[in-house]
């Protein structure tokens, strides 16, 4: 019986830029992103009689709300064939946090059904059904980082920015992505909180959606603020539409260090991860 586990990585942002809204209601962006690889969701696979899905997280849907049984469902229709396999989600990347975990997650349901069915479609199938189902997923399924286009779902293949040195921080409560970019346009910003892009081992980073979220979630604004004003921090910057806020570190600084103080000076339930971005990847 085959049985395999796909790590499904989360990504960072680096730069997300809006440039506005489309004719199909979606916005028009320009992102570049990279993966995650030590902070991942792990998938496993095994063959069975029927389909049945199962998460280490009770708080998150196992019905047609979770991106993992869409995928399957899409892939189903796509290939013309019924998925018998058992699939177990260990859940490791928050979610509601603009780190991709919902999407990865359903980019690699798209890769292990493939293998599942020894290989019937071609990655421009996977891409395709990938596009329809969500516009960060098609990004998962290629290796290294990529410049996302279009409504994201455009993929080019980008040189991977030297590996740098984070914190993530993110409180209890989710940015909800749609709300962001609908008050995009009209939003403001606050006196006082950084938004222009900044420089990081020579790479830019800025956010366009830090405007609006901010501006209704100010908590994200103050702990940017904290970040940046902490000497360890080269640059700080929200990933996605959040909530999730990362920092690049400067090299040897004490991440666990940082993120302790963070809960003692601002929320005592961040959640927190401190690791690397991607390592170069050939092209």
């Amino acid at each position: 019986m085959k049985r395999f586990t796909l790590r499904a990585p989360a990504k960072l942002n680096l730069t997300l830029r809006v440039l506005g809204k489309r004719d199909d209601g979606f916005h028009e962006i320009d992102s570049l992103m990279v993966k995650l690889p030590g902070l991942a969701d792990e998938i496993e696979f095994s063959e069975a009689e029927t389909f049945t899905f199962t998460c280490s997280d009770p708080s998150v849907p196992s019905d047609e709300r979770n991106l993992v049984v869409r995928a399957v469902r899409a892939y189903e229709a796509f290939a013309g064939v019924p998925c018998r396999c058992s699939i177990f989600l260990q859940k490791n990347v928050p979610h509601g946090a603009g780190l991709g975990g919902g999407s990865s997650d359903a980019a690699m349901t798209l890769l292990g059904l493939n293998r599942i069915h020894t290989e019937p479609l071609t990655a421009g199938g996977l891409h395709q059904i990938a596009a329809a189902l969500g516009s960060d997923i098609p990004f998962f399924l290629s290796a290294g980082a990529s410049r996302c286009t279009g409504r994201g779902e455009i993929i080019e293949a980008a040189a991977s920015p030297p590996v740098l040195p984070l914190l993530l921080l993110k409180p209890s409560f989710s940015v909800q992505t749609p709300d962001a970019y609908r008050r995009w346009s009209q939003s403001r910003e606050i006196p006082g909180i950084r938004y222009a892009a900044q420089k990081a081992y020579g790479i830019d980073l800025f956010n366009d959606l830090e405007r609006p979220v901010f501006e209704k979630h100010r908590f994200l604004a103050e702990l940017k603020q904290w970040l940046l004003d902490r000497e360890e921090t080269v640059a700080a910057l929200m990933s996605g539409s959040g909530s999730t806020v990362f920092a690049v570190l400067r090299d040897r600084a004490d991440a666990d260090k940082i993120a302790a103080s963070a809960r003692e000076e601002l929320d005592p339930n961040l959640w927190y991860w401190a690791g690397e971005s991607e390592s170069q990847v050939a092209q």
